[in-house]
Order: C-alpha cells, then sequence, then structure tokens
C-alpha cells in the first residue's frame, strides 16, 4: 500500500518553496499527498528559526502527534529547515520519536533518511555544514499551478545582530544568469505566469561573480520571456538597493511595481546597533525614487519593535517612518531573543509589556495608514489575478480573490465566468486596512487559465495539527 504525507511549513517564502521541492521528492520516492482529514504516514516538519513562536509551534505539534505515533509506530516524523540545523540533537532530545532530523543543506536527502529510519527502526540525524543543491534544482510539486518561486540565490552575507539565518543558510550562493532564466523559461512552458525571484537579500545578487548589476539584469531578461505576465521579488536589502534596479522595474512591463523593502526601525541609533548599514535618510530616499519612477507603486516592510535598548523615543521614530513612507502594510514582529544572536546577548532587553504596548500602539498606526492607502484607490480599475489558494469562489459572499498588479488583495464579484489564472479588471469600489473590493468589469482569459493540469499541491491539508504557516 502507498504511504501518504503531509509537509507543514513554518516562516519565510523560501521555507515554503523548500516544502515544495520536499513534496516533490516524496512524490519522486513514491509516496502520495494525504487526503485531506485523513492521517499522514509521514509528516514533515519543515521548519524557521527567526522567532521564538516558531520553535513553540513545532514542539506543540509535535506533542499533538505524540500519542498518535504511539499507536502506529510505523508513523514517520521528519524535522527540516533552520530550527533543525540550529538545535540539532536537541530535537532529537525533547522528542525522541521523531525519526528524521535534517537541515537547510540536504533537502534533497530526505527519502533516503526516512528509509534508512524505517529499517534500522533509528532516528537519523544529518545536518550538513555546506549546501548540496539549490533548491529550486530538486523535483518540486508547486502550491500554484500559474505562481512559482525562484531561488536566484542561497544565504546572507549580513551580520545583523537580531538574525541568525547567516549563521543557518551560510554565505551568501548566486546562481549563474543562464540557470535561473532556463528555470523560468521552463515553468511558463509549463503554465506558469507569475514567478517571484527570492534570495535572503535578492538584490545582493551578483556579489560572487562580482557583478553588482547582475540582479537589474536579471530583471531585464525576465521581461524578455514571452508568456510570462508578472515577475516579484523578495527581499531586498536597502544597503544593496541601486538606481539600476529602479530603472528596471520602471522600465520592464511584466516587474510588477511593488517593492516589499524592511525598514525594522525608524531610529539611526537602532539601526546602528542592529548593524543594518544604512539610515532612515537613505532608506526614505529610495521610497523617494522608487515613486518617482514609479508614482503608483506600493511599498510594504517588516518592521521589529522592542529590540534591545529601544527607548520611547527611539519608538517613535519608528512610528514617524511609518507615516513618512506610507506603508501599504507593514509585518510588524515584537523582538524575540535567538540564541547565538548578538542581540541575545545584549543586556538592555525591552519588558515584554513595554514591547506589547509598543506593537499595539504600531499596528493600530499603521492600520491607520493602511486604510487611508487603500482609499485612495476608490474610482480606480485594477487588474487581478486570479489564483487557487485565495480566488477561491466565496459564495456565502458571492465573490472572488486575487492580487492586483502592486500586491494588493482585492474581492470582486464573482458573476463572471473567471478562473484561477484568468486577469480580471476590477473597479475598486470599497476598501479597507487589508483589502479592496469592487465590481469585475473585464476578463482576460490567459494561458495561465488553460493550465489546469500542472503537478501541483494543496497549500495544506488539515489533520487536525494547527496551522503554523505564517
Amino acid at each position: 500500500m502507498t504511504r501518504t504525507y503531509l509537509v507543514e511549513t513554518y516562516g519565510c517564502q523560501m521555507n515554503v518553496h523548500d516544502s515544495e521541492r520536499i513534496a516533490g521528492l516524496l512524490d519522486e520516492a513514491g509516496y502520495l499527498p494525504v487526503p485531506e482529514g485523513q492521517q499522514a504516514d509521514i509528516v514533515v516538519f519543515n521548519t524557521c528559526a527567526v522567532r521564538e513562536n516558531a520553535d513553540n509551534k513545532l514542539y506543540g505539534n509535535l506533542s499533538f502527534l505524540a500519542p498518535i505515533k504511539k499507536k502506529n509506530p510505523a508513523m514517520q516524523i521528519a524535522v527540516g529547515g533552520c530550527l533543525a540545523q540550529k538545535d540539532q540533537s536537541i530535537i532529537l532530545k525533547k522528542a525522541p520519536y521523531v525519526d528524521v532530523v535534517f537541515g537547510t543543506h540536504n533537502v534533497g536527502s530526505l527519502p533516503v533518511l526516512l528509509e534508512r529510519a524505517r529499517i534500522e527502526e533509528e532516528s537519523q540525524l544529518e545536518i550538513l555544514e555546506a549546501l548540496e543543491h539549490f533548491p529550486s534544482t530538486l523535483p518540486a510539486r508547486r502550491f500554484s499551478a500559474f505562481t512559482s518561486w525562484v531561488s536566484v540565490s542561497v544565504g546572507c552575507n549580513n551580520t545583523c545582530t537580531f538574525c541568525i539565518v547567516p549563521t543557518l543558510r551560510g554565505v551568501e550562493k548566486d546562481r549563474p544568469a543562464a540557470e535561473v532564466l532556463t528555470e523560468m523559461r521552463a515553468l511558463v512552458d509549463q503554465g506558469v505566469i507569475e514567478i517571484t525571484l527570492l534570495g535572503q537579500n535578492v538584490n545582493a545578487y551578483g556579489v560572487e561573480f562580482g557583478d553588482r548589476g547582475a540582479f537589474a539584469k536579471l530583471l531585464r531578461e525576465a521581461g524578455k520571456i514571452d508568456g510570462l505576465e508578472r515577475v516579484r521579488f523578495m527581499s531586498p536589502h536597502p544597503r544593496d538597493f541601486t538606481d539600476d534596479v529602479i530603472e528596471a522595474m520602471a522600465e520592464t512591463a511584466n516587474v510588477m511595481p511593488h517593492l516589499h523593502m524592511p525598514l525594522q526601525s525608524g531610529s539611526d541609533a537602532i539601526l546602528q546597533t542592529m548593524r543594518r548599514s544604512y539610515r532612515t535618510d537613505k532608506y526614505l530616499g529610495i521610497l523617494d525614487r522608487v515613486r518617482t519612477a514609479m508614482p503608483h507603486a506600493m511599498i510594504t516592510t517588516d518592521i521589529i519593535v522592542g529590540f534591545p535598548g529601544e527607548t520611547e523615543e527611539d519608538f517613535q521614530g519608528t512610528l514617524d517612518i511609518a507615516t513618512k513612507a506610507r506603508f501599504a502594510a507593514a509585518y510588524t514582529y515584537k523582538y524575540s531573543i535567538r540564541p547565538g544572536t548578538p542581540a541575545g546577548a545584549m543586556e538592555n532587553q525591552i519588558p515584554e509589556d513595554v514591547v506589547g504596548e509598543r506593537y499595539t500602539r504600531l499596528h493600530e498606526h499603521q492600520q491607520k495608514i493602511s486604510q487611508s492607502v487603500n482609499e485612495e484607490a476608490i474610482g480606480t480599475t485594477h487588474r487581478v489575478m486570479v489564483s487557487e489558494i485565495e480566488g477561491r469562489r466565496d459564495e456565502v459572499r458571492s465573490r472572488m480573490t486575487g492580487r492586483s498588479e502592486d500586491f494588493r488583495l482585492v474581492h470582486f464579484s464573482s458573476d463572471t465566468d473567471a478562473r484561477p489564472g484568468d486577469f480580471v479588471d476590477v473597479k475598486i469600489a470599497e476598501s479597507s486596512a487589508h483589502y479592496l473590493i469592487g465590481d469585475a468589469v473585464a476578463v482576460h482569459r490567459t494561458r495561465g487559465g488553460d493550465a489546469h493540469t500542472a503537478r501541483t499541491a494543496p497549500a495544506s491539508t488539515s489533520l487536525g495539527i494547527p496551522t503554523v504557516r505564517k
């Protein structure tokens, strides 16, 4: 009887991309995705180590599975990703019933490790210190037939004091542009119409082979791929964000007018302590140049609240920058001590209640800004791409959902023949801080809308395990 699997993912888009490869490897090994509502024979957790709550979710879900594993010893549990790379044998000490622990550099070993654990009836721990394969070179079961990720680099050369990712993912390693473009063309041949380029610091691409303009050139070459309707990228670092990238974005038709640019703090003193290597004036200057070149571009960001030593004045600086930048959205996080990082050893940690109060204030402040930004869209028309994950019909509200060119979530009337992979022109009638609502004006059938045979997997499968993807 064929065994079934479930992959649960924590963390960033790089992890989601890795999970597609994990699913593809398990497919290739002869396993099948578990049907909705059934217990999987193999459960794989692809973990994140950036914040403490990811640790808590992992160990909570492992505890949830412990009695199930006890009743069915043939069931296998594997833990991979950044937390596995960091904690290694700690996972097996806390949860000795886990069958496989594998790291960020040896995703491709998972099927062999599972089989070895089954035959030897012993937990397998394999953590490599160097990358075996770029994630994109492994087989994949994509979560969408029409959108995909492509890694341009892995690892990071920055030394941000709050971040453990460079330790776990290693130094930056770039793929040759020809290899990236070949993969993009192959995906388009399979029906993909939107590709997001990924890297820990995507606009530092080219540093390994000494070409500072490599990322801008890559965007322009992506613009020449016939059938590729939309190109996005994340996440850039303000230190490396250059004007040639802005020019490439503005002049390349299929590169979307959306920039996700992490700010982290609006205080120059805190940015210095974070070792972020830019200051607020440089950050705002980049946004000004982006908006000059692309007046309708939407800017989103990441912000950390409560970094060690953050004063009320520092925090007020963050509120002020949010006001000046007019972010369409901000992904805000409470600072979390990560063992092994310089910030984790700093003595001037901020009390939890102060961090919580500031987090709430920033969230409420940004909500008002997002609402104001979205209100400006009322009366305008946006081209929305309908996807499988966000585009399912909502029969109760009689509407469908998709993403606009500038990455805003748009709900629209479902009395059309639109289907996933199509573009719909939507005239915006209402707005909130999180989404736009409008009426469908026209439907544009695409090649993607006809590509329903691509090998894809649902974004998640419920087995009673709490949702863990963020």
